[in-house]
């Protein structure tokens, strides 16, 4: 814990806020810029005397459950709530949802690619965004309900029962136990997202394999560097799967390709040929 730069950081964001920014009146009395301490602590929910302590470096670790309420107190953004609690030595806690919407740049980009697969996956496992040869090759995203777009509930409660491999990819199981991990890490993030608890919950109470792996406790999954699809049309196709992390909105820009001239990319570009209905065989 750096207590210097802890308080010098606080003080920083408190007289950066206005008083309106929080809903109060500014007044005609002020005569430092900025929120006062104490409002500062009644927005946090913490004592006054406590938070003055931390702005001058006093006092001991505070909470992580303390530092999220000191961070809504005073606006801050992901990062610089993320910066606050690496000064403080504990990991943060996420109060927002967790993001949906795709930057216009990344949609552009992947209809660019018709050489490749593409899509854009939430933290959650949502597919928010798909190019018309990622439809062909698993299916056509655009004809389903947003909530069955969700490559979680397609693992483990897709409609061919939980020990079929959806899409007939060849490491389903390897696949089930990356969307354990990573949905628990997801959900450290956003703890009180309700589409996150509730689709945890949901594949705890009607999947026991899921619920058999959350127990386990696994954080740290192992990248998925190939996958091989079954597909009813074009048949067998490996692929090389690359997830891009877009940091900013905590999304993975996941692409599937094929090295050129590869018997593979030939069933890709047969794929890209045939359009989203040739995803859609057997599904």
């Amino acid at each position: 814990m750096d207590k210097h730069e802890l308080g010098a950081f606080l003080r920083s964001r408190r007289e950066g806020l206005r008083p309106e920014d929080v809903g109060l009146s500014s007044g005609s009395r002020r005569r430092t810029p900025g929120l006062r301490r104490e409002e500062a602590a009644v927005l946090a929910h913490i004592s006054t005397e406590y938070y003055v302590r931390l702005e001058q470096g006093r006092a001991p670790r505070p909470s992580g459950e303390v530092l999220a309420g000191i961070a809504g107190a005073l606006r801050l953004t992901d990062a610089e709530s993320d910066h606050l609690h690496v000064l403080a030595g504990t990991a943060p806690i996420r109060t927002r949802m967790h993001r949906r919407d795709v930057r216009p740049s990344i949609l552009a980009l992947i209809e660019r690619l018709p050489q490749t697969a593409a899509l854009v996956m939430s933290a959650a496992f949502e597919v928010l965004a798909w190019n018309d040869l990622a439809a062909a090759l698993m299916e056509d995203f655009a004809g389903l309900d947003p909530k069955d777009r969700n490559l979680a509930r397609r693992a483990f409660l897709g409609p061919t029962g939980p020990d079929a491999r959806p899409y007939g990819v060849s490491d389903a199981a390897e696949f089930r136990h990356q969307v354990v991990m990573e949905l628990r890490t997801t959900l450290a993030r956003y703890p009180t997202d309700p589409a996150v608890t509730g689709l945890v919950d949901e594949l705890r109470y009607a999947s026991t394999d899921f619920a058999r792996l959350w127990e386990r406790h696994d954080v740290q999954a192992a990248p998925m560097l190939t996958k091989t699809f079954r597909h009813p049309v074009v048949g067998e196709i490996t692929v090389d799967c690359d997830a891009l992390a877009l940091t900013d909105s905590d999304q993975y820009l996941v692409l599937y390709s094929a090295p050129p001239g590869s018997p593979d990319a030939e069933a890709l570009a047969l794929l890209n040929v045939l359009g989203a209905e040739a995803g859609d065989y057997l599904r």
